[in-house]
């Protein structure tokens, strides 16, 4: 059964809901970020609000550097309930796993020209144990209609395609799936439904262990059944601009919750 898991999305130490595609690597070219909302309120209140709503699941990702002080406050107020992304590595996956459930791993698992390198997820499955380890498999679709996992901010294309068999490999090292449609996310336009059948198609041998947890473009409450048909329960949901709790006016977070209690 689909599951809706939360989101904290941090950007220069303040929770924010932005434009995925519109994040940037360098300083000179920020300018073109889409803001959808800044948060009044510290980090650590919305790892509480999870928390307290068994929210299980649920994420803190550091878009860009100068995030840590507001990504541990989170996960110092939750302890070992939250996972956390955003630089991490097999210099600090460790550090982050005294606080965190589990550590979320992109743009490490490629070099600079976007090459994947397995033996660098082997190396943090072996420190964190796959069990506390995410990969994120964030991705846009190409002309040739095909999925690639995007790094940097989601704006260098790597060489690792979606399908069974990415799946499958990379299924030896962790036990949950992470990806963020980067084409729709943050525009509260609607869920990808091709690419959440295909998660389903792409995954459905799998061991039923492990998780694939999608985000993007949810704007409807019915999303969360949407998902739940499309993907045979498989895919768990993540909601972000569209909830009320970051501004939005087109989901309420109790009501997410009331899906999980009643699911």
């Amino acid at each position: 059964m689909t599951r809706f898991v939360g989101c904290i999305d941090i950007h220069n130490n303040q929770v924010k809901q932005i434009v995925g595609g519109t994040l940037k690597e360098l300083e000179e070219e920020r300018s073109s970020l889409k803001t959808n909302f800044v948060s009044e309120k510290p980090s650590s209140y919305y790892a509480q609000l999870y928390k307290q709503n068994g929210v299980t699941g649920t994420h803190v990702i550091k878009l860009g550097p100068n995030n840590d002080e507001a990504a541990m406050e989170a996960l110092k107020a939750a302890p070992r309930f939250l996972q956390v992304g955003g630089g991490i590595n097999d210099t600090n996956c460790e550090k982050w796993l005294k606080y965190a459930d589990k550590v979320i791993v992109t743009s490490w698992l490629f070099d600079k020209d976007g090459h994947f390198l397995i033996e660098r997820l082997q190396k943090l499955a072996n420190l964190c144990g796959k069990e506390h380890l995410v990969v994120d498999l964030s991705c846009r679709k190409t002309k040739s209609s095909s999925w690639i996992v995007a790094m940097n901010k989601w704006q260098t294309l790597t060489n690792l395609e979606l399908n069974s068999k990415t799946f499958e490999e990379l299924s030896k090292y962790t036990n949950e799936f992470l990806i963020h449609a980067a084409d729709v996310e943050g525009l509260c336009n609607g869920i990808d439904e091709q690419l959440v059948s295909q998660l389903y198609q792409w995954t459905s041998q799998l061991d039923s262990k492990i998780k694939i947890v999608y985000a993007g473009g949810a704007k409807s409450i019915d999303d969360l059944q949407l998902v739940d048909k499309l993907s045979h329960g498989k895919v768990d949901l993540t909601y972000g601009s569209a909830l009320d709790i970051f501004g939005g006016k087109l989901v309420k977070f109790q009501d997410c919750c009331k899906w999980n209690a009643t699911h």
